[in-house]
């Protein structure tokens, strides 16, 4: 068990067993007001190292693993995940903030993401190839990477957690995990449960800790065979630069400035309630949140009225009642930044619809006027706020659209089949979406950006080809 769970008091899970390192401890904050979540095993290099030595000793007979077993397995964690959904749902909402509407996804997307894991088990094969050599057998083999270090981050921890740590489990790799300071409860439930389904001891292990300080040692490790991030662009590069300098392979999943178009013959009573989801689920905490929309101008003015009635009615209450939508700010430190980009665009003439705090919330808002100069418009705010930009053709909205250095999600809204398709071919981001809301993700799609939103893409086929190798063996006859 975690430890002390009741009073929360967390250790780390190395090896098959709870541990409390020697690194003292941190503590987490409810972010909704501040109030003590829980005293944290603080993780040092040496409870890295532990624990990559740990997974590197599972690795030897994890991977010799039959398909029944890891299938069986992850199963069984999809059916302890369903026993505990009331322990998992508490932390979602006590330990980051999560409404219960959006704990809840979050829960029933995990639970398809171990689930689809679970399918992949009997997928991992190779190929016959021709060969110019008579007589010969040319074939390709697909193996296991080895140690899997996965960082998640706090703000869909159950989904990231879920996706990345099953696949990897079920294409016969070990897994470090080192989750986010603010967001590592959650993965210390899910290792409770991986240890009840009996996945071997070592075969997933789990430091707490603070990424800036180990971080990398854990993506720099000799012994770790592949990296998976999700979290900001700044943390990536430098991810990216220690993985490069190692020759590990890696995929990022980074920040976005997700861009949506509504052309004039979009029927706004079918997009208003997508557009308002695709930039206040979560309080805007997503890294695919719609943060500018493009709207030609027969739409804009009725489009920005809309929105600024509804953004009037989003529940701000209670976060285990089901009319609560917007969710409180993760830490002070990003409080500050979304004060920081509101404060920024009104005193540089931006029109601002929303943009008050309730304690740690901040109402929906929206930004019009919004200027090159201004931080809003091209950095990621990460927070329940978006700017609305008026357009004269569909030619000027891709344009726009494509006029940032990240690529992660898009999308645009209309009954033109032709610009539909058009844009899809030639957004510059990694997913597009056609009326519907950038905020979307299933367990075998290939979700990721490119630019600065990421490198590479995740999903059980695409990890299926990340987190295995292949291998060429011929047989000459």
């Amino acid at each position: 068990m975690i430890g002390q769970a009741n009073s929360k008091s967390l250790q780390h899970f190395i090896g098959g067993e709870w541990t409390g390192g020697v690194g003292g401890e941190f503590r987490v904050l409810n972010p909704l007001d501040d109030s003590l979540y829980a005293h944290v095993a603080k993780g040092t290099s040496e409870d890295i190292c532990a624990a990559v030595a740990a997974a590197k000793v599972a690795f030897a007979s994890y991977q010799k693993t039959t398909p029944t077993e890891r299938e069986r397995w992850l199963l069984r964690v999809a059916e302890i995940m369903e026993a505990r959904q009331k322990d998992l749902v508490d932390c979602l909402i006590d330990e980051i903030g999560s409404p219960v509407q959006k704990a809840m996804f979050e829960f029933t997307k995990g639970l398809t993401m171990v689930r689809a894991a679970a399918g992949i088990c009997r997928n991992v094969r190779g190929e016959t190839i021709p060969s110019d050599r008579p007589d010969t057998i040319s074939m390709s083999i697909r193996k296991p990477l080895g140690v899997v270090a996965v960082i998640t981050p706090f703000n869909v921890p159950l989904i990231k957690t879920a996706r990345l740590v099953s696949n990897a489990l079920a294409l016969g790799n070990t897994v470090v995990h080192l989750p986010s300071e603010m967001a590592p409860h959650l993965s210390l439930i899910f290792a409770e449960i991986v240890s009840e389904a009996g996945v071997p001891a070592g075969a997933y292990n789990v430091v707490a800790g603070i990424g800036a300080e180990i971080g990398d040692d854990l993506t720099g490790h000799e012994d770790v065979d592949f990296v998976t991030f999700t979290g900001s662009s700044v943390v990536g590069q430098r991810i990216n630069e220690i993985c490069a300098k190692n020759k590990t392979p890696n995929t990022l999943e980074l920040g976005g400035k997700s861009p949506t178009i509504i052309l004039s013959d979009a029927n706004l009573d079918k997009v208003m309630p997508l557009a308002a989801r695709s930039v206040f689920m979560f309080a805007g905490q997503a890294c695919i949140a719609s943060s500018r929309f493009y709207v030609e101008r027969p739409l804009y003015d009725e489009f920005v009225k809309r929105f600024s009635v509804i953004i009037e009615k989003l529940g701000m209450g209670d976060l285990r009642d089901p009319n609560t939508v917007i969710a409180p700010i993760i830490s002070p430190r990003q409080r500050e930044r979304i004060k920081g980009h509101i404060a920024d665009a009104r005193a540089k003439g931006a029109t601002v619809f929303g943009g008050e705090w309730h304690g740690n919330r901040c109402q929906p808002t929206l930004l019009t006027d919004v200027s090159e100069d201004m931080t809003v418009c091209r950095t990621e705010t990460f927070g329940p706020v978006t700017a609305i930009y008026p357009i004269d053709s569909y030619e000027e909205g891709l344009k726009k659209a494509n006029d940032t250095e990240y690529g992660l999600s898009s999308a645009i809204f209309t009954n033109d089949i032709d610009r539909a398709f058009d844009f899809a071919r030639n957004s510059s981001a990694g997913m597009c979406h056609i009326n519907g809301p950038t905020i979307h993700d299933e367990a075998h799609v290939p979700f990721g950006g490119n630019g600065e939103s990421g490198v590479g893409r995740e999903g059980t086929d695409a990890d299926l080809e990340a987190m295995t190798e292949l291998k060429w063996v011929t047989v000459q006859l």
